[in-house]
């Protein structure tokens, strides 16, 4: 096992258990078997390893959702396949999905809050994106009321699979959310969401990675790739970056050859926000 996932995935278990705060590195490296020197060459501080582990988790849900929408084969099944993502992913990752809601609940940590709370703003892009595709002008002036209320069902069903055992049918419930949003959007008809806060929530948006992290991003996944299709998509996909030459044809199907790849899903993921794909 790779030393970082290791350390991810011990720690994960020691953050459950008692809390981020109360979790020494001790603790963890004793849990892994390691020294915390090894630890050190890995993470420089508790709060980097952290922080790595929420990028890991969350941009990891982020790109899988983004992907299953955009992979959605009509508009009917687009928000049956997006709950059904969501739920999917929270029980595949439960333990790390239960400990985020507590430590986003409870920490003390405004850095770790900030963190958490930036992937809640793209995961809010995500969801206007797919209303406004799905909806158009139907939704009006109560788009920022609906991403709430999809957002809100997201969290509080998570909630009741993760911490009160209720039996997941990924189907029936999927099914049953995708019936309650279209709803909402049917009969919703007086917005509560003020203008000031959409304005808020419109600041907040990020404007996009710069080309320097970009490239940083592609060569973490280029380094230790062997020669193959993904590597030469990559390796195009940077080339492009600065020499746009290609057709965006071509540049969404040098993505495609990559999005299978664990390592490369949050890579498509700002890639095509990048070539606005």
């Amino acid at each position: 096992m790779v030393k970082k996932q290791l350390i991810m995935e011990k720690a994960l278990e020691l953050f459950s258990e008692q809390g981020f705060e109360a979790t020494s590195v001790q603790q963890i490296t004793e849990r892994c078997g390691i020294s915390k020197g090894a630890f050190y060459l890995s993470f420089k501080t508790k709060d980097e390893l952290i922080f790595y582990m929420i990028d890991y988790y969350m941009q990891q849900f982020i790109a899988d959702v983004d992907l299953v929408v955009r992979g959605a084969v009509n508009k009917q099944n687009m928000l049956v396949e997006f709950y059904k993502c969501i739920f999917k992913r929270f029980n595949e990752q439960s333990q790390a999905a239960r400990f985020l809601m507590k430590e986003q609940a409870l920490t003390p940590n405004k850095e770790l809050f900030k963190k958490v709370n930036s992937y809640e703003i793209i995961m809010t892009q995500s969801i206007i994106r797919m209303l406004e595709e799905l909806y158009g002008e139907k939704i009006g002036d109560n788009k920022y009321d609906l991403v709430y209320c999809v957002k809100g069902f997201m969290r509080s069903y998570s909630e009741l699979f993760l911490f009160h055992d209720l039996p997941l049918n990924l189907e029936d419930v999927s099914n049953s959310l995708a019936e309650k949003t279209n709803i909402l959007v049917k009969y919703s008809t007086i917005p509560c969401v003020p203008k000031e806060l959409v304005q808020i929530v419109e600041n907040s948006f990020d404007q996009g990675i710069s080309t320097g992290k970009l490239h940083e991003l592609l060569d973490q996944n280029i380094y230790g790739l062997d020669e193959s299709i993904e590597r030469e998509s990559l390796e195009l996909l940077k080339e492009q970056i600065d020499h746009q030459s290609l057709s965006k044809a071509i540049i969404k199907g040098l993505i495609g050859n990559i999005q299978h790849l664990e390592d490369c899903k949050w890579t498509a993921y700002v890639l095509i926000k990048y070539f606005d794909l």
